[in-house]
C-alpha cells in the first residue's frame, strides 16, 4: 500500500487488529435533514464522544461539523450521491473530486455502486476513475457496494453479497462496505474471499440493541473488518452509549452480554 494511503488509514483503522467504527452522515442528500443529523457538529460531537473511529458525509458538511476542539474522529469525504426523489435513485453520480476532499483535509474517500441497476456501468466507470485517482493522491478509499436493481431478487443472498464484495477488491477499494448476509457461515465466506477489509453496512434502522450487537459480534467473528452505522447510531437515543458497547465488541473482542450490560448500565 502507497505510504501516504497507510498512514491516513491508520487514522480511522486500528492498526494493530485492521478494524474500523465509522458513523456514516451523508444521508442528507438522499432523504434530507432526518433526525439526528439536521445538527451536523451536535451529531460529530457524539460520534466523537462515543468512540467512533470516521464520520463520513458530503464535502459541503464539513464546514457546518469542523468543531475545533474536542476528541479527534476520521473524517472520509463521499464523493456519489442520488435523491430518492429521483426516478433512478440507485443510480448513483459523482458530485466530488479526491482533490476536493485532499483540500477539505479528509482521510479516506467513499463512492458507491449498486450493481444491477440500469445504470451500472457509469457507476463501474466512475468507480474506476476515483480509485485511480486516489491512488495518485494516496488516499484511501472505501467503495459501498449493493445489489439493487431489476435482476435482484434478495439484496443479502449470500453469493450477492460476496459477489458485490469481490468488485470492490478488483476495482481497487482500499476497504468495501456491504450488505451482512445475516449469519457468520455465509458472512465468513464473504470475507475470505477478500484481501481489504470488508465492512458491513447498518441498514433500516434496528429497534433492539441486542440485535445491533449480535449483528455486529456476528460479522466481526466471521472475518469483518469493522462497521458503518449511520441510522442505528445517530438515531439511537443513547448514540454516545451504544458507540461505547460497540467500542467493546469492535476494538476489545468483547462478547455481546458485555456490550449489552454497558448499555443497560
Amino acid at each position: 500500500m502507497h505510504l501516504g494511503k497507510k498512514v491516513r488509514m491508520e487514522r480511522f483503522f486500528n492498526r494493530h487488529i485492521g478494524r474500523s467504527i465509522i458513523v456514516p452522515m451523508d444521508h442528507g442528500v438522499t432523504v434530507g435533514p432526518i433526525h439526528g443529523i439536521a445538527d451536523m457538529r451536535n451529531a460529530v460531537d457524539k460520534a466523537a464522544e462515543g468512540g467512533a473511529d470516521a464520520v463520513l458525509m458530503h464535502k459541503g458538511l464539513v464546514r457546518c461539523s469542523h468543531r475545533g476542539s474536542g476528541r479527534d474522529i476520521g473524517l472520509i469525504v463521499h464523493l456519489s450521491a442520488s435523491t430518492a426523489l429521483s426516478p433512478a435513485p440507485n443510480s448513483k453520480t459523482l458530485v466530488g473530486t479526491v482533490e476536493e476532499a485532499v483540500r477539505l483535509g479528509a482521510d479516506g474517500v467513499s463512492v458507491h455502486v449498486n450493481l444491477g441497476d440500469e445504470d451500472e456501468k457509469s457507476m463501474l466507470a466512475d468507480f474506476g476513475r476515483i480509485a485511480r485517482s486516489a491512488d495518485d493522491w494516496g488516499m484511501p478509499l472505501l467503495a459501498m457496494v449493493y445489489a439493487r436493481g431489476p435482476k435482484i431478487s434478495d439484496e443479502y443472498d449470500p453469493g450477492v453479497v460476496a459477489h458485490c464484495a469481490r468488485v470492490g477488491v478488483e476495482l481497487g477499494a482500499d476497504v468495501v462496505k456491504v450488505a451482512y448476509t445475516g449469519d457468520m457461515e455465509s458472512f465468513s465466506r464473504v470475507a475470505e474471499a477478500c484481501c481489504i477489509p470488508v465492512i458491513i453496512a447498518g441498514g433500516a434502522k434496528m429497534d433492539s440493541n441486542r440485535d445491533i450487537l449480535q449483528m455486529v459480534h456476528d460479522s466481526l467473528k466471521a472475518g469483518g473488518g469493522g462497521i458503518s452505522l449511520g441510522r442505528n447510531v445517530f438515531q439511537h437515543e443513547r448514540p454516545q452509549r451504544l458507540l461505547q458497547a460497540l467500542r467493546g465488541l469492535v476494538h476489545e473482542d468483547w462478547d455481546v452480554e458485555q456490550a449489552l450490560a454497558l448499555m443497560e448500565s
